[in-house]
């Protein structure tokens, strides 16, 4: 077992090694992260606490025409209990979208949140989208690349600001 709480620069090739102490993980990658890879680490990292994703290219999934569906139950659903913050500055809008559905990912601590507007803006369509206003309910600091001025819908997507 690793005793350490921080784990950084880990790409899609690693080992199925549980890190049950670490608190803080970055992944980064040039070649896209999948829906599975996500769920492994909601497991091998229990105590997960702040998540920072690196990856521009469009998610690699062999049925994403029916993963995309909001209403797709039939994939398993990523986890991280303890995960307070999350950045997603620096990818991809598809895993804003991917992290921020609860049909996809269960983030009930979420409570910070970095991101870039239009990936935030596309991900909740407009802050109008029921599946993923759960895992953003909580959110009570949000750090956004070119912040705008909001509508109401965004107000009422994030209640706790």
């Amino acid at each position: 077992p690793f005793a350490f709480d921080r784990l950084e620069a880990i790409g899609n090739i690693f080992g199925k090694t549980a890190f049950k102490y670490v608190t803080y993980l970055l992944v980064e990658d040039i070649l896209p992260f999948n829906h599975e890879f996500f769920i492994w680490i909601g497991r091998a990292f229990p105590l997960l606490n702040i998540f920072r994703v690196i990856n521009e290219e469009s998610q690699s999934c062999c049925n994403l025409n029916t993963f995309s569906s909001d209403n797709n139950r039939s994939n398993p659903i990523a986890e991280y209990p303890h995960l307070t913050v999350l950045d997603l500055r620096n990818t991809h809008f598809g895993y804003v979208e991917q992290f921020l559905n609860e049909t996809k990912t269960y983030l009930p601590c979420l409570t910070e949140l970095t991101v870039f507007y239009t990936n935030l803006r596309i991900a909740t369509k407009n802050f109008t989208r029921e599946e993923t206003r759960r895992n953003c309910a909580k959110v009570k600091q949000l750090f956004m690349v070119i912040p705008l001025v909001h509508s109401k819908d965004f107000y009422l997507y994030f209640p706790s600001l």
